[in-house]
């Protein structure tokens, strides 16, 4: 994944556009993208569907009224995602992308507008509204994340529940072994790496920058304290750039250097980390909202939280104990 720098500084005295984005999602990943028709700033454009927010009108019920406008279709499921600021020469726009995952209706092109099907990694539409590059490259992360736990279980064990998990579909995976010796580490995160380029999943190596490159990984996840000690997005070597955060100014920081994701905990209560208090759902939704960033929730979960996780605004959620088989495994455990 290219390096994504996601946030924009903002003039408070410049007048903001509210603007609502449907992300609307097929089961098999595919998106639909809409272009724009003749007569309309940025004319010949593709963008996802959706439109201003009218005066008094609540985000989602201006989702509904502008996705029935122009492709006739009614909202049964959506969650809120990602919202991002953009300032084009026209206007500033605050686009608040929301996330469809099931509505009623046959899709029509109201406005005479192309309509595409696109799938993440396979873009073949051009031009893109440039607000909508981010939103693109944050739907190549997987709803799920997992994390290693080799040091509690073995190497070998470890191995092979990684390799069940890449058949199972895991395409997103940290190497967090915070007390393995360094040769180890670099042998087990190798072997880690090697299982997943066979199925074209990708894995990312916690807080060691340095390893990540000499072994060729993916990227690397940073700590919370690594996190507030960056004075600037590292460099593109290092490609997908993830960290833990904990509250509201953790959040800030990997905002502000335009990081790929970040991971939120603990929602509840972890097994290795009891004396920490739990964000809770209701707390866990107030810190993301509005965030311009991909987040996945961590923290005494289970796989079937992943769809309250994203009611939430989460993106997904990040697993440890639940690696092979997260429905009939203990709650997963905090990364940091």
């Amino acid at each position: 994944m290219p390096v994504n720098h996601l946030f924009t500084p903002i003039n408070e005295s410049t007048p903001i556009v509210e603007v609502v984005a449907a992300v609307i999602l097929r089961p098999d990943g595919q998106f639909l993208l809409t272009r724009r028709p003749g007569g309309k700033i940025y004319s010949g454009y593709w963008e996802f569907p959706g439109g201003k927010v009218e005066k008094n009108e609540s985000l989602l019920h201006a989702l509904e009224r502008e996705l029935w406008e122009e492709l006739g279709v009614h909202i049964r499921h959506a969650h809120p995602w990602i919202t991002r600021v953009f300032t084009y020469s026209h206007a500033t726009v605050r686009l608040h992308f929301f996330r469809v995952v099931e509505w009623e209706g046959r899709l029509s092109p109201r406005e005479k507008q192309g309509l595409f099907w696109q799938l993440p990694h396979q873009v073949a539409v051009s031009p893109i509204l440039p607000a909508n590059g981010p939103i693109l490259q944050a739907l190549l992360l997987p709803p799920v994340y997992a994390i290693t736990q080799a040091t509690q279980i073995g190497i070998e064990s470890a191995l092979i529940q990684i390799e069940q998990a890449l058949q199972n579909g895991l395409r997103l995976l940290q190497v967090r072994e915070k007390h393995m010796a360094q040769d180890s580490l670099r042998e087990f995160s190798t072997q880690v790496l090697a299982l997943a380029r066979a199925y074209q999943a990708r894995v990312l190596i916690n807080s060691d920058a340095v390893l990540a490159r000499e072994i060729g990984a993916d990227g690397v996840h940073f700590t919370s304290s690594q996190l507030m000690s960056l004075p600037c997005r590292p460099d593109l070597e290092y490609g997908v750039c993830g960290a833990s955060c904990h509250n509201a100014e953790e959040l800030f920081a990997a905002e502000q250097l335009g990081l790929d994701f970040v991971v939120l905990s603990p929602v509840q209560t972890t097994l290795s980390h009891p004396e920490l208090s739990p964000l809770g759902w209701r707390r866990f939704a107030t810190l993301i909202r509005d965030y311009s960033l991909p987040v996945y929730a961590l923290g005494g979960l289970h796989q079937e939280d992943l769809t309250i996780a994203q009611e939430m605004g989460a993106h997904g959620i990040a697993m440890m104990r639940g690696i092979v088989s997260p429905l009939s495994n203990p709650p997963c455990d905090v990364a940091c």
